[in-house]
């Protein structure tokens, strides 16, 4: 199998590339791509027509202000009350520092907390930040095959389904780790000057020279950028730059001319997009490796592939198709977040805590998430149900799925669903209670029927769109009907004395979904009282129990579920 992968760069010529700046650290610097992947938000009035000269204005505005809450947020962007707490919350998902006081604040104390305008400033400027096109498909007859040209649920944005539009772009054609990483570095190459200059202070002098950056204002750019290859640990930008890396620490450091800031981080850029390019050319001229995460997304994706690990932290979980598949805390060690890419006709469950996941292009499966304490991220999927308890979950461009949650902020949902329906928290497995104190989750909390719904259209994926759309919100999703919830029942594959202490679903259920359960459960004890107190002959019990053998059996093939006796007796 060939690998397809194209590497995105800003179009105009790169700086000569150099050898790292710094001699003394073998590291590269990276984007950090949680603020790429989970951090924007489609709220037009984020989208600015200059947006260095507004968030100036901005920052002079809020100067006084070391830390800003929501209610100062909406009054200085002239945006709703609820759009602004969704700012901090996505915020807070995505900084780089636990420490920092928004992070570690509870719900009700968000705003109290408030946000280091530094932070604030660099998440708003990075709302212009558009995505990496997928290339076209080369074989229009064969996404043909996968969906209709028309649908009932097919509305003006597109005649194709989420999972159309995904599969008509197949992983191959998808940009691969290594593309998209190359591209966020050719943002940030891009606009690095006008980045810094929000960042820095202004001393007497003349020109560019009177911008200077603090060590402490300096580190704030890890929220955008940071050094450590594979195997290695993170560490701070001032650690790793030549000008603060000496500083005593009894003593404060003095502030570095914002140019010379500028030339450093150039020269690192152009030095790890070098790097990614020999990377991707060895790759597409050498045989095809199809656990290695920067193959482009779906050259790895075959039934055969069930996992592979990626640098600084991730799992790619994918391909699977008609199987069910596990994945525990032991097996997910070192990995902080989890991907799960085009799955299919499948059960799994990834019962381990982490801090990000990202469900995409998956249909016709169950997927059950232990405990993510950042952010769950579910786009382009069709008929498929997610079980998770999560800090935050966003929802984009799905159809026909419904959302079992158990999570502490409000839904978000963006893009184009349809027929989409949210339910309670339904499940449990014996570590989740310690998984979700380990990432933080809040058991007591649960707005799974909060949901936020946003625009239709993402001004961050670069396509076009008809006029007028951009305002049109999208659909939300509908209440599960108390009479159609069930408990998910998770196998205990220890085969004994379970590790962990949970015994029940920890959140708790509503009213209404607690009474339909109490009647189901009422309903089948009077069946089976009935079955047992049902005058029949001993042959005819035979006949009767016979028979309801073999209609579970014919429901355990039609549904699918006889696969997961198959992984249990495998395991």
């Amino acid at each position: 199998m060939t690998t397809e992968t194209t590497s995105t760069t800003d179009p105009s010529p790169d700086p000569a590339p150099t050898p790292n700046p710094n001699p003394n650290s073998s590291s590269v610097i990276h984007p950090r791509r949680e603020p790429f992947e989970h951090g924007l938000l489609p709220i037009p009035k984020l989208i600015f027509p200059d947006t260095t000269q507004i968030l100036t204005q901005l920052k002079q505005k809020l100067a006084s202000h070391n830390r800003v809450n929501s209610s100062l947020l909406a009054d200085s962007l002239q945006i709703p009350a609820d759009h602004a707490r969704l700012i901090l919350d996505t915020l807070a998902s995505v900084l780089n520092s636990e420490s920092d006081p928004l992070v570690k604040a509870p719900p009700d104390e968000v705003d109290s907390a408030g946000a280091d305008l530094r932070d604030l400033i660099l998440f708003l400027y990075i709302q212009s930040y558009k995505k990496l096109l997928p290339r076209t498909h080369k074989d229009a007859a064969a996404v043909a095959d996968v969906w209709p040209s028309t649908s009932a649920f097919d509305g003006y944005l597109s005649a194709l389904s989420p999972l159309q539009l995904v599969r008509s772009n197949s992983r191959r054609f998808m940009p691969s780790q290594a593309d998209e990483e190359a591209h966020q570095l050719s943002y940030l190459q891009k606009h690095m000057a006008n980045i810094l200059s929000l960042l820095a202070e202004s001393v007497e002098g003349e020109g560019e020279e009177s911008l200077v950056l603090s060590m402490e204002g300096f580190d704030h750019l890890g929220f955008l950028i940071q050094f450590g290859d594979k195997g290695s640990e993170v560490v701070t930008l001032s650690q790793a730059a030549p000008f603060f890396a000496n500083s005593d620490p009894d003593m404060p450091a003095v502030p570095v001319p914002a140019t010379q800031v500028l030339d450093w981080i150039s020269q690192n850029i152009a030095s790890a997009l070098e790097h990614i390019t020999e990377r991707i050319s060895a790759k597409e001229n050498g045989p095809a490796n199809s656990s290695d995460p920067d193959v482009a997304m779906a050259d790895a994706c075959t039934s055969s592939i069930k996992t592979s690990p990626s640098a600084r932290g991730s799992c790619f979980i994918e391909g699977i198709s008609k199987s069910s598949f596990v994945k525990q805390a032991l097996d997910l060690k070192g990995s902080s977040s989890v991907k799960v890419l085009n799955c299919h006709d499948s059960i799994l469950y990834i019962l381990a805590p982490l801090r990000y996941a990202t469900i995409y292009g998956c249909s016709d499966s169950t997927i059950v998430l232990g405990a993510v304490g950042k952010a769950v991220r579910i786009e382009h999927c069709e008929r498929v149900h997610v079980i998770t308890a999560a800090k935050r979950v966003c929802i984009a461009n799905c159809r026909e799925c419904v959302f079992f949650l158990g999570v502490n902020q409000r839904p978000l949902m963006v893009g184009d669903n349809h027929k989409l329906q949210v339910a309670p928290y339904n499940t449990f497995y014996s570590e989740l209670e310690e998984h979700m104190a380990d990432v933080g989750i809040d058991a007591n909390i649960n707005r799974w029927d909060e949901t936020l719904a946003l625009g239709v259209v993402d001004p961050h994926d670069s396509l076009s769109h008809p006029a007028g759309v951009s305002d049109v919100q999208a659909e939300s999703a509908a209440r599960l009907d108390p009479d159609q919830f069930t408990n998910f029942l998770i196998p205990n594959w220890f085969g004994g004395e379970s590790p962990g202490s949970t015994k029940d679903n920890p959140f708790q259920l509503p009213e209404a979904y607690m009474a339909s359960q109490q009647r189901n459960q009422k309903n089948l004890g009077e069946i089976k009282q009935l079955l047992r107190e049902v005058p029949l002959e001993e042959n005819q019990k035979r006949e009767l129990s016979s028979a309801l053998h073999l209609l579970f059996k014919d429901w355990l093939y039609a549904s699918g579920n006889i696969r997961q006796l198959y992984c249990l007796q495998g395991d």
